[in-house]
């Protein structure tokens, strides 16, 4: 990946996670963000040193020189990625960071659930026990 890039890796068969990915694709402009799509056939956790369970669990990102960030932090430099850092700035303030990354992490618990009322059927990874927020 080359320097300046950061990959989103998300779950395609999320309607929020696909929607968001979407939405951020058609917004770079600049080709600074990559994303795959870790419900792909062919994706292979291991490359990121992981398990499919621990990525099912919050967004996770890849900077090009391979720190890894999870939940907002990922939200926040995918913005970036696309020139829209600001908007998500405030998330990333040290008195609301805290509430941001709880409000997050209850999202990223229950949006299979969240899912299936727009439409989405479960598959069974679904209920593999380490998807959950620790």
């Amino acid at each position: 990946m080359p320097p300046g890039q950061f990959k989103v890796l998300y779950d395609g068969e999320c309607p929020f996670c696909r929607l968001e990915a979407r939405w951020l694709g058609r917004l770079d402009r600049r080709g600074r963000l990559l994303l795959e799509d870790i419900a792909a056939p062919e994706f292979d956790p291991a490359q990121y040193g992981t398990t499919l369970p621990a990525l099912m669990g919050t967004l996770h990102g890849v900077h090009a020189d391979g720190r890894q960030t999870h939940g907002v932090e990922t939200f926040r430099q995918a913005y970036r990625a696309v020139g829209l850092g600001w908007v998500l700035a405030p998330t990333g303030w040290p008195i609301l960071r805290p509430c941001f990354d709880f409000a997050y992490n209850i999202f990223a618990r229950y949006r299979i659930r969240l899912g299936g009322l727009f439409g989405r059927g479960c598959t069974d990874r679904c209920e593999m026990p380490e998807a959950r927020i620790k």
